[in-house]
C-alpha cells in the first residue's frame, strides 16, 4: 500500500519531469522522475502483524534513541525516524482518544534530546483498560507536516493507523508504572508489530486467574476420582 499523499506527489513530479523533458532535454527531467519514485517509496504503508495480549506496540518505525524516566511514575521511549523509514504512525494500545493537543515549536534535528519539549509536536492521549498512554508526533529538521486522522472520542485498535509525519521525524511514547519497558536504546522497531512495553498488572492478574483455574480443575478431578 501507498499513502495517497505519496501518489499525489509522485504524479505532480512526474508531470513536471515530462514537461521539462519536452521543453528542454529528456535528461533534464530525470531528477524529477527520481524524486517521484522516492515519494512512492517514502510513503509506502506495509501491512503489519499486530501482537496480541497486554502489550503496547511501537507507534513508529525507527531507532530507539532514548529511554528516560520523565517523572517518578512516567517513562519515555523516544524513536527517531530517518527519511528511509516508514512514516505511517499507529496506535500503541487499544482504547479511546482522550485528548489531541498540537503545539507549535522549533525544528531541531529530531534525534536531539531537546526535541521532546521544544519542537513542534502533536500530543495524543489514549485511554485504554486501566491505563493511559501518551505519544507525541514530533516534527524534525526536515519534517514540517504532521498528520493525525483521529478526533477525541474516537476508538482505536492496537496497531491501527492513526497518522503520518512527512520526512525525518521523531515519536515519543510515555508509559506509567503499570508498564514494563521491553526495548533498549539502539533497538530498531516497526510500527504496529514491535512490542515496546508489557502490562505488569494485567499479566499478574492473568497469572493469578490461571492458577485459580488450575486449582479448581485439580479439585474437580480429585472429587471425581
Amino acid at each position: 500500500m501507498i499513502v495517497a499523499d505519496g501518489i499525489y506527489y509522485a504524479l505532480g513530479l512526474t508531470a513536471g519531469g515530462l514537461l521539462v523533458s519536452y521543453l528542454a532535454h529528456p535528461w533534464f527531467g530525470l531528477p524529477l522522475f527520481i524524486l517521484a519514485a522516492f515519494c512512492l517509496y517514502f510513503f509506502r504503508d506495509p501491512e503489519r502483524l499486530i501482537p496480541a495480549g497486554p502489550v503496547a506496540v511501537s507507534p513508529a518505525d525507527g531507532k530507539v534513541v532514548a529511554l528516560k524516566r520523565e517523572t517518578a511514575t512516567q517513562t519515555r521511549i523516544s524513536i527517531f525516524l530517518n527519511i528511509f523509514d516508514v512514516h505511517v504512525n499507529r496506535a500503541p494500545i487499544a482504547g479511546a482518544i482522550a485528548e489531541v493537543r498540537y503545539s507549535k515549536g522549533k525544528f531541531h534535528v529530531a534525534s536531539r534530546e531537546e526535541c521532546s519539549t521544544e519542537n513542534e509536536q502533536n500530543v495524543v492521549t489514549v485511554r485504554g483498560e486501566g491505563t493511559v498512554v501518551i505519544f507525541k508526533q514530533i516534527a524534525g529538521l526536515i519534517a514540517r507536516r504532521i498528520v493525525f486522522n483521529k478526533q477525541p472520542g474516537d476508538l482505536v485498535a492496537k496497531g491501527e493507523r492513526v497518522g503520518l509525519i512527512k520526512f525525518g521525524s521523531r515519536v515519543d511514547v510515555l508509559f506509567g508504572p503499570e508498564w514494563e519497558i521491553a526495548v533498549q536504546p539502539g533497538a530498531r522497531v516497526l510500527a504496529g508489530s514491535s512490542v515496546i512495553a508489557r502490562r505488569r498488572d494485567v499479566a499478574a492478574t492473568d497469572l493469578a486467574e490461571a492458577r485459580e483455574l488450575l486449582v479448581e480443575t485439580r479439585e474437580l478431578v480429585h472429587a471425581q476420582a
